[in-house]
């Protein structure tokens, strides 16, 4: 269920905390607070609403895939045999269960779903799509992207 945030109001402090946070999430609040020139009790009091109107949804970590053995990113594009809600409500459910699975995007046009996929290698590849892939419901085409470098990755949000 998507929320609506069209009512939240964004003054240029709030901004730049967001900017800030999205640089560096490990940043303290206080030089947070010296960055964008408020109380650091000012700046908490902000930042606390940012996340509880949900603004800011989470903070994590960015793991290097080659250092966990997993260098091979692959985009794939699915197509479902029918365009109907049960079908799409099923693949989603079905989805999530794939820890291999970073993300997915409802798309428009040739693909219904691009899958962003992380694996140690070719090989693995291949046998998480036969034996994993292959079997999420209703998929009807299945054409897999390897990514040969990763130009531009979780790049900040501009606003």
């Amino acid at each position: 269920m998507e929320e609506n945030f069209t009512n939240i109001e964004l003054d240029k402090i709030d901004r730049k905390i967001l900017k800030l946070l999205q640089a560096d999430g490990r940043m303290s609040n206080a030089e947070v607070a010296e960055n964008v020139n408020v109380s650091p009790a000012t700046c908490h009091r902000r930042t606390q609403r940012l996340f509880d109107e949900g603004i800011i949804s989470r903070v994590t970590a960015q793991v290097r895939p080659d250092v966990v053995d997993l260098s091979v990113l692959v985009l794939v594009g699915a197509v479902l045999e029918r365009s109907t809600p049960e079908s799409f409500a099923e693949f989603e459910a079905a989805v999530p269960k794939f820890p291999f699975v970073l993300e997915c995007q409802c798309v428009a046009g040739d693909f219904d779903y691009f899958l962003k996929v992380r694996v140690k290698d070719i090989s693995d590849f291949n046998n998480l799509h036969r034996a994993q892939l292959l079997t999420l419901p209703g998929v009807r085409q299945l054409r897999s992207f390897f990514v040969l470098k990763e130009v531009i990755e979780n790049a900040p949000l501009e606003f």
